[in-house]
């Protein structure tokens, strides 16, 4: 019995017999030891908003269970309340952000299947009505062949929904934190979904200055969701 190779080094990973992958119940694994141990998830305490956690903070940056970041959104009449809670997989290590960068920017579609087990589990915890990625505009997706986040949701075995469209802008990473929070809406959302009074889960590789998923977030409550969540690979 051959093993297969991880996604990420490409060494063999030999596999572990057992009842269960003779009887083809056990999933192959997508990466090998070393490579798996090199992610960091995120555990411990945690902004219960945002999610960052609080053990890599200085104290002076959080007032209670809420780190300062989300303390100045939640300030804002604009934006208080856009945005009900988002939650993390990963902290963004020197290694998440070469994985992501070589998934996201380098078309690795393949890589979204190492994610796969971490996210079905941790979505688990969450109710919603509907699933969505955040999209990218046209000429974004023509560049990078997909859309990362409808990848991570599908390679979890779930269905997107596609309540939102993006018009093309500017890439957010070349943006300063303060230009990202005071950009125009970038979304509008697609009227033939009904959203009113529903939760919304939104989907995201990576939470930033939460720029993003509020504009998002913001616009669909302003439609009429109750409820937006978000999740993403790393924080």
């Amino acid at each position: 019995m051959k093993g297969s190779h991880c996604l990420l080094c490409h060494v063999e990973i030999e596999p572990i017999l057992s009842w269960r992958t003779l009887f083809g119940e056990e999933k192959t694994p997508r990466l090998c030891e070393q490579c798996n141990e090199k992610f960091t998830p995120i555990t411990g305490e945690i902004c219960e908003i945002c999610g960052r956690p609080f053990a890599f903070l200085e104290a002076e940056f959080r007032e209670g269970n809420v780190c300062l970041d989300c303390k100045r959104w939640e300030e804002d009449d604009c934006w208080r309340g856009s945005l009900d809670q988002n939650r993390s997989l990963y902290r963004y290590t020197d290694f998440t952000k070469e994985v992501v960068a070589r998934f996201k920017f380098r078309g690795d579609y393949v890589l979204a299947e190492i994610f796969a087990e971490d996210l079905q589990k941790a979505l688990q915890a969450f109710q919603y009505d509907y699933l969505a990625p955040i999209p990218l505009s046209n000429e974004r997706l023509y560049e990078r062949g997909f859309n990362q986040a409808e990848a991570l949701i599908k390679s979890a075995g779930l269905e997107p929904s596609h309540l939102l469209s993006r018009v093309h802008t500017e890439k957010q990473s070349k943006k300063s934190r303060s230009e990202r929070i005071h950009i125009e809406q970038v979304f509008k959302v697609e009227e033939e979904i009904d959203i009113r009074s529903k939760t919304i889960l939104l989907i995201d590789d990576i939470y930033t200055t939460g720029s993003t998923l509020r504009h998002a977030a913001r616009l669909l409550k302003e439609t009429g969701a109750a409820k937006v969540y978000s999740f993403t690979l790393a924080r």
